[in-house]
């Protein structure tokens, strides 16, 4: 065994396959994307987000023409369609189901709690979040050149929102499909580091006391006990009068320490919940069809598992140690992928688009702005109008604007999981609205 190690190169190891160069390169961006995320600036940082960062520029560098002629580097080249591109992708794709589990199984036993307090709120906040984005980007739209297919690509990338690109590409057809990811690929990377900077900017603007609100943010949480006369009355009373059910205080069965088959189980009962989909016409094409696809699905499921915590005797809770695991891991493989896909989608529809390289200046321009200007107004709301405490209001904000990443960067901030409530609450009216948004762009336009 030792002489075959010393007998072989890392020359020979590379040659193995692209699956190998895919390895090697995604543990790459993810040490050099932690790095870069661990620099502060006046306790500004990336976080997690780095490796986003990282991962758009390996995914740009090595989709370049000519690198496959490179020797040593040939191997991490990565033509658009390629196996290595789909590898990132099934990355991409892994990473965002455990990330979305996790945060509802987080979130769930205070989910319905915190819905059925704040409902109005979060709906209103999401509403404003997207409606505010779809308006800036139907403006956008009517510009001389630009037209909306482009700009439709521009609002899924500036909102993060896998399902809106899906749903404009789907209203375009086949002729506009490369327009809508041109705008998508270009506004796409200010939207995971605008949300994520915003989340960490804002508490520091106003100058609050971080303690003072997780306090508050804790009082919005708390479910007040009924008054009850006697405090004294012990269990085995409480049996005997039918007010305590005696099979709940039996130990629940669990099917393994850590969880990990209820966490299975709840991806795949997510995911068959997240295919079905309702058609939404469109151009006279096909159409477009919504569904709560691989983020939607999962995170239902998983908040619905969290909140019961059992099926009769049967254990469907995952332990802490596990889900802040799978949080952080899956995080890191979404944007580990999605940045690699991002920036090998920018070369090729830079390469192939016949609008020129200003088209891109306006894309970032665009982008940025339907990433800031509907932030500000959903805060803006949640803060003055609905008094909406601080934390549950930039949780909301990651919710409403689709923003993954950001949640994660929040959760990192306030150092409690609570967050994830307000985020749970305000993603699926911002999904729902963002699709039928997109869509609606690119057909009336």
């Amino acid at each position: 065994m030792t002489n075959l190690l010393m007998d072989t190169s890392v020359s020979d190891v590379l040659r193995a396959g692209g699956l190998t160069y895919v390895i090697i390169g995604a543990f790459l961006i993810a040490a050099l994307g932690y790095a870069l995320g661990s620099i502060k600036i006046k306790g500004i940082s990336l976080g997690t987000a780095g490796v986003f960062l990282v991962a758009i520029l390996f995914g740009y560098l090595f989709s370049l023409d000519g690198l496959q002629n490179i020797d040593g580097l040939s191997g991490f080249y990565i033509a658009n369609g390629s196996a290595m591109s789909k590898y990132y992708k099934l990355i991409q794709s892994i990473g965002l189901v455990l990330f979305v589990t996790s945060v509802g199984f987080i979130a769930g036993p205070r989910f319905f709690h915190d819905l059925k307090k704040n409902a109005k709120s979060y709906v209103l906040i999401g509403a404003t979040i997207i409606v505010s984005g779809a308006v800036l980007s139907a403006l956008f739209a009517l510009i001389p050149g630009i037209g909306s297919e482009f700009s439709s690509g521009v609002l899924a990338g500036a909102l993060t929102s896998t399902p809106g690109f899906s749903a404009a590409q789907g209203a375009a057809g086949e002729a506009e499909v490369a327009k809508v990811a041109l705008g998508y690929a270009i506004a796409y990377p200010f939207g995971v580091v605008g949300v994520v900077l915003f989340v960490q900017i804002t508490p520091k603007l106003l100058k609050v006391n971080p303690e003072v609100e997780l306090q508050r943010m804790r009082e919005s949480l708390e479910i007040t006990p009924k008054k009850t006369e006697n405090t004294t009355i012990n269990s085995a009373e409480l049996q005997k009068n039918g007010m305590v059910d005696v099979k709940a205080q039996k130990k629940l069965f669990e099917l393994d320490s850590f969880g990990l088959a209820v966490f299975a189980i709840a991806i795949l009962f997510g995911i068959g919940l997240g295919s079905i989909s309702i058609p939404i016409s469109g151009k006279g094409y096909d159409g477009a069809v919504f569904n709560l696809g691989n983020t939607g699905g999962p995170l239902i499921v998983a908040l619905i598992f969290g909140h019961f915590g059992r099926i009769g005797r049967l254990s469907l809770k995952v332990p802490e140690r596990t889900l802040k695991v799978f949080r952080e891991f899956g995080l890191m493989l979404f944007l580990l992928g999605a940045g690699v896909e991002g920036g090998v989608s920018l070369v090729s529809q830079i390469s192939n688009t016949e609008m020129g390289a200003m088209i891109v200046l306006y894309g970032f321009i665009a982008g940025a702005v339907m990433t800031v200007v509907p932030m500000i107004a959903g805060f803006f709301l949640a803060r003055k109008a609905l008094k909406i405490p601080l934390y549950n209001a930039l949780g909301s904000i990651c919710g409403g604007m689709t923003s993954t990443p950001a949640l994660g960067t929040l959760i990192a901030t306030t150092g409690t999981e609570d967050v994830g409530g307000a985020y749970a609450s305000t993603y699926p009216i911002a999904l729902i609205l963002v699709v039928l948004s997109s869509n609606l762009i690119v057909t009336l336009l």
